[in-house]
């Protein structure tokens, strides 16, 4: 019990700060969904430190997946899908991540980890940094995309990838920038925030099948 309401805490806290965020800027609704997006990202590990078990993870993200799935028709929490498109990322970000955690809880939690800090640090970084700062832009299937937040996407995914591998006490090579290559490749698949859910997923596979095994 003590072990959720830790977890519990976490979120409360994320989303309090990007409540308050909101009520001091805005007009900024894209970091509203950004703060979030990053900020769950150290979620898995901590539950991992926390030795929580598969089951209980997976049960705990189906619901928080339902939650989301019912926001969408009642806006219950308005803030989670405050942008100015039309997108399910949210939905698609909490089932990658159920599936991640379906197929790598235990088998591989480097890989789960890998797949999951791309999608919140890489996406999150390059989707904030692109809003933010004019550069070198092009639309790719009705999304704009920008070549600062591609760039950041690249080297976010790289160093997360690195990092971790290095945790695994793997030496650098190839695969590794094959794996941020990838990811970055598919984030510019982007319509109604599919990328949350192939970036992730896709990068955790790689990773699995080139870097543990």
């Amino acid at each position: 019990m003590v072990k959720f309401i830790v977890i519990l805490l976490y979120l409360f806290s994320i989303f309090l700060i990007s409540i308050v965020f909101k009520k001091f800027n805005e007009d900024r609704k894209e970091i509203h969904r950004k703060i979030i997006h990053i900020g769950i990202g150290p979620l898995i590990p901590i539950a991992q430190f926390l030795k929580i078990n598969q089951s209980s993870a997976i049960a705990f993200t189906g619901i928080v997946s339902l939650i989301v799935l019912i926001n969408y028709k009642y806006k219950i929490f308005p803030t989670i899908e405050d942008v100015e498109r039309k997108s399910y990322g949210t939905l698609f970000y909490c089932l990658s991540l159920l599936i991640l955690i379906s197929l790598f809880w235990n088998k591989d939690p480097y890989a789960l980890i890998t797949g999951f800090f791309i999608m919140t640090f890489g996406d999150g970084l390059a989707g904030l940094l692109g809003k933010s700062f004019n550069s070198k832009s092009w639309i790719f299937f009705e999304q704009k995309k920008s070549l600062l937040g591609t760039t950041t996407m690249f080297l976010t995914s790289l160093i997360v990838v690195c990092v971790i591998g290095s945790l695994q006490q793997n030496n650098l090579n190839l695969n590794y920038f094959t794996i941020a290559f990838i990811a970055t490749m598919l984030e510019q698949f982007s319509v109604l925030g599919i990328d949350n859910f192939i970036v992730p997923i896709s990068s955790a596979l790689y990773f699995n099948f080139f870097i543990t095994n």
